[in-house]
């Protein structure tokens, strides 16, 4: 029995519960009966508590935080969360594994997502970007090919080195970011201590109109941490959900997870002359070409107080942009304009933006959308749902919302992207500049475990793509398979 002090359990409708432990039957040995409205709320709901799983980015975590200003970036960008040093704008941040579905392990060998909302005065700004500055495709028509390969065999339902090898060594574009994956990189000690990247070229333009490429990098302030292949699988049979719990117990401690917010900036008029395309994002911008400019501090100092309500159902888009931040040329971002939306759609319903953790309440929404399932502020009430209209309540278009104009030029087709064919040199610089001989020996070890698992003329091919970023690559790779899998004899 409720005492004074104690809340009323009710029914969804409100009304009393009078009894939680037995359901309305005819006596005490009697069948059950329909008439049990609160019993058949309960399993109705139950039923339906689990959502469609994300395709990707299916297991995450979130925490609650601020992003400040730091620098002033006024002359690159006339976003109003930009416009003042020490302004601070709120934010919600999901980290999350990439391939996984929701119960699979922290510590996988996975990108990881890095998804910021930003709840600025003039709508949500998402930065919807990953730990790794690349990418293993830059066309999106292979993306849906390409996450098949990191899901399940359709005969046997287990993850099958075969697809990933098969598509990796027909698609050379890849082995950049399979050689981030394969390192130490591709297994995070947690998520407090990686970077995050938006990986894709945005446009910063300025309140003059002038236009520039940027690619956004977030430091962290704690250093980097990242497990080895054996502390990896060591971590993944004790704790699949280590990351998630570090996260959240780091904060529910008292203490911060910050980043350094840095942008690399190129004048618009750089980019045809560079000797990458820049909108490639298998390809990295130098930092000895174009430096990195500190400009802000992400800092998240609290916990989700509902992991479903506030991490689950967040639903970021790159789409989601402020005046000041638009996309650019980058063949992946412009599909993941259109494909990030439709999956919330689909998930969580086309009003998926009046749910608390995704809706802009640092501005108010005015539109003509209406209906659809989910329809929880209102509707709009009795205002106009239509545009134009003679209504002078009815909201009206604002120039502040103008994109910047770029002239585009070009006959249609299905052409491939200019001067992205060498694919080799900055994978090449990874091995030789970037690694040392301990990560070196850790990425041939790594690949050589999972590429050893492959068919052999699979096996053979991405050895083959490996000599073209270096003989020495090859021929390591090559001898850690002989040495890891004797029975098999994998020469170069």
């Amino acid at each position: 029995m409720a005492s004074s002090s104690q809340p009323i359990l009710t029914t969804s409708w409100g009304s009393p519960v009078d009894d939680n432990q037995n359901s309305l039957t005819v006596g005490s040995l009697g069948p059950i009966l329909l008439q049990d409205s609160h019993l058949i709320d309960k399993l109705a709901h139950f039923d339906r508590e689990r959502i469609p799983e994300r395709v990707v980015h299916a297991k995450g975590a979130g925490a609650h935080g601020y992003f400040e200003l730091t620098h002033d970036v006024s002359k690159f960008c006339k976003a109003k969360f930009l416009n003042k040093v020490g302004k601070r704008t709120p934010v919600f941040v999901r980290f999350s594994t990439v391939g996984g579905e929701k119960g699979s392990a922290d510590a996988a060998r996975d990108p990881r997502g890095f998804a910021i909302k930003h709840y600025t005065e003039e709508g949500i700004w998402d930065m919807v970007g990953n730990n790794t500055p690349i990418f293993f495709i830059r066309d999106p028509t292979k993306f849906p090919d390409f996450i098949h390969t990191q899901k399940r065999n359709p005969a046997t339902n287990c993850p099958d080195a075969n697809m990933v090898w098969d598509f990796a060594s027909l698609v050379p574009e890849s082995v950049h970011q399979f050689m981030f994956l394969f390192s130490n990189r591709g297994t995070p000690a947690n998520y407090r201590q990686m970077n995050g990247y938006s990986s894709h070229t945005l446009k910063w333009v300025n309140a003059k109109g002038e236009q520039f490429w940027v690619k956004l990098h977030y430091k962290t302030d704690a250093g980097i941490k990242n497990f080895t292949d054996d502390e990896a699988c060591k971590v993944r049979g004790q704790d699949a959900d280590n990351a998630t719990r570090d996260l959240f117990n780091h904060i529910a401690s008292g203490q911060v997870a910050s980043w350094t917010a840095h942008v690399q900036v190129m004048p618009v008029a750089d980019a045809d002359k560079y000797k990458w395309n820049v909108f490639d994002v298998t390809k990295v911008w130098p930092h000895k070409d174009y430096p990195l400019i500190p400009f802000g501090k992400l800092v998240l100092n609290r916990n989700p107080q509902n992991y479903f309500a506030e991490v689950e159902q967040s639903a970021f888009s790159p789409s989601h942009m402020v005046p000041g931040i638009e996309p650019s040329l980058d063949r992946m971002l412009q599909a993941r304009l259109f494909s990030y939306p439709d999956t919330h759609r689909h998930r969580l319903g086309p009003n998926y933006l009046q749910i608390p953790i995704n809706c802009p309440f640092a501005t108010k929404v005015n539109n003509h959308q209406r209906d659809g399932f989910m329809a929880v502020n209102g509707n709009g009430g009795s205002s106009t749902n239509y545009e134009p209209n003679s209504d002078k309540q009815s909201p009206l278009q604002h120039p502040s919302g103008q994109l910047s104009s770029y002239q585009v030029t070009g006959m249609v087709g299905r052409s491939k992207p200019q001067h992205s064919n060498d694919d080799f040199e900055q994978p090449r610089q990874f091995w030789l500049n970037v690694l040392d001989d301990n990560e070196r020996n850790h990425l041939v070890n790594n690949l050589a475990g999972s590429i050893g698992s492959a068919r052999k003329d699979i096996q053979q091919r991405q050895l083959d793509v490996f000599a073209k970023v270096h003989p020495d690559l090859a021929k390591r790779i090559s001898e850690a398979i002989a040495k890891k899998y004797p029975q098999q004899k994998a020469n170069l």
